[in-house]
């Protein structure tokens, strides 16, 4: 594969997904536990214990992630897990992976991430745009490249999940079978107009691949959301030829629309990990037990229709989060 031109910022993965946005909104702008886009937890919380080696179980934790919908799916999971385990959980999700890595490690303990997304991310702050961005297919290798950008930054990686969601790229089915559009790669040489994150431009993973790596021509970014309820509508009613959604997104087909086939492979590995302070990890040794189990339970295809009961039931994702949990055996 040929080097490509780097992330700025990548994102994950995501809604099914998902609404990454640019990086305007810091965690001052995140909301508390019980704000209308935190995760509340509906477990009660055990009194906290003293470990062994003057660790501590429980206490204060801040957990922040990206806000589109399956990360917040995701970040409900690990907040109901760690209030029942006995910590006192404050929620803080904001449009994109830049509002909260300012404050990770440090003003954040833990963060529901996607492997390829925060390995890129630090490999673009560590050496810079032009950086060779890590592109394996296989988590654990990228996991393994990136280790000591993580270890640099005072983040440890718990287990990965099987369950990945990588980056898509959706047309409506309509204009899939009027122009033979299956791939991506049948859209080179044609001009399109982009519904995505605001994040997109230059992103290996977004414009700067569907660029250099299709060659098609992006004449405009229309700033909408990852998989947002206007990216679908812009895509939809013709606004926008192209719109970024997820692998898992669940809501396509129910709305008349089909992902275009990665076929030069621009997307890395985007398998669900968790991210959390290396420092805090060391004191609180207990959150690898607390969530590697939820990372073992969840596979793409258990994800996926995690994704459609939030975007297509309009579930909360806190109740399904509890009803997996429960399902599970994790609460």
């Amino acid at each position: 594969m040929s080097i490509r031109r780097s992330l700025a910022a990548v994102l994950s993965v995501g809604t099914l997904f998902l609404a990454t946005a640019c990086a305007g909104d810091d965690l001052d702008s995140g909301s508390s536990k019980g704000d209308d886009t935190s995760t509340p937890s509906t477990s009660t919380s055990p009194t906290t214990s003293e470990s062994g080696g003057g660790t501590t179980a429980g206490g204060p934790l801040t957990l922040a992630g990206q806000s589109f919908p399956e990360a917040a799916l995701v970040a409900a999971m690990y907040d109901q897990l760690l209030t029942n385990a006995g910590y006192d959980v404050t929620v803080k999700l904001v449009d994109t992976r830049d509002g909260y890595m300012a404050d990770f490690p440090g003003g954040v303990d833990v963060v529901p991430e996607y492997v390829g997304g925060i390995v890129n991310f630090l490999n673009s702050q560590a050496n810079g745009d032009n950086a060779t961005p890590f592109d394996a297919g296989d988590g654990q290798q990228l996991a393994d490249q990136g280790k000591s950008l993580l270890d640099a930054a005072g983040i440890t990686l718990l287990d990965l999940s099987q369950a990945t969601d990588t980056n898509a790229f959706m047309v409506t089915k309509d204009y899939s079978e009027k122009n033979g559009v299956t791939k991506l790669s049948d859209l080179a040489g044609k001009s399109v107009t982009l519904a995505a994150a605001p994040d997109c431009k230059g992103r290996l993973d977004c414009e700067g691949g569907l660029t250099d790596q299709y060659g098609i021509n992006v004449t405009k970014i229309l700033e909408l959301g990852y998989a947002s309820d206007q990216t679908y509508q812009s895509v939809i009613n013709g606004e926008s030829d192209l719109g970024e959604t997820s692998t898992t997104d669940g809501t396509l087909a129910s709305q008349g629309l089909v992902v275009l086939e990665d076929d030069k492979h621009i997307q890395p590995a985007q398998n669900l990990v968790p991210a959390v302070s290396t420092e805090f990890l060391s004191a609180h040794p207990d959150i690898a037990d607390i969530l590697n189990p939820l990372m073992a339970a969840l596979t793409t295809d258990n994800l996926t229709e995690l994704n459609e009961k939030v975007s297509v039931d309009r579930q909360k994702p806190e109740d399904v989060a509890q009803q997996f949990l429960t399902d599970n055996g994790l609460l």
